[in-house]
């Protein structure tokens, strides 16, 4: 009894990370729209399951200077669910969308390399509920 309660505990546990991974997967080829053609993808997918409003995710990147590039942060299905902040590593707030209506992208140039974290949280006001963040970054060849 106690074998095959095990089995069916990890049979479940199984299935929610596919089905979570699945979601992330979905809500990454959404938000790669915003990773147009002058752009260049820097091949990572920064990915957080939020539970709720209440919980960041946090990522840790490198800008490069004299570099542009654009930052894409999506959650669910339609535009402006994400809340991001990117700031520097003394956590001095260079962007916030929050004050862009949630916009989905941004566009900016480095004047020089620069360790950067972003931070990215769930509108309560838009999607209350749980939720993949993704966080595309991608940049001008020059």
């Amino acid at each position: 009894m106690k074998k095959f309660s095990i089995a069916i505990i990890t049979f479940l546990l199984g299935f929610t990370v596919n089905k979570a991974t699945a979601q992330c997967d979905t809500i990454a080829s959404i938000c790669a729209k915003h990773i147009i053609s002058t752009f260049i993808s820097d091949g990572q997918q920064y990915r957080s399951l939020l539970l709720n409003s209440e919980e960041t995710a946090e990522f840790h990147t490198t800008f490069f200077g004299e570099t542009t590039y654009r930052l894409a942060a999506c959650s669910g299905t339609n535009d402006g669910n994400l809340i991001f902040n990117i700031y520097d590593q003394d956590r001095h707030l260079l962007f916030s969308n929050r004050n862009q209506k949630n916009a989905p992208y941004w566009d900016f140039k480095v004047k020089s390399t620069l360790e950067a974290i972003i931070e990215a949280q769930l509108d309560a006001n838009k999607n209350p509920g749980s939720g993949c963040a993704v966080i595309l970054i991608g940049f001008k060849q020059k």
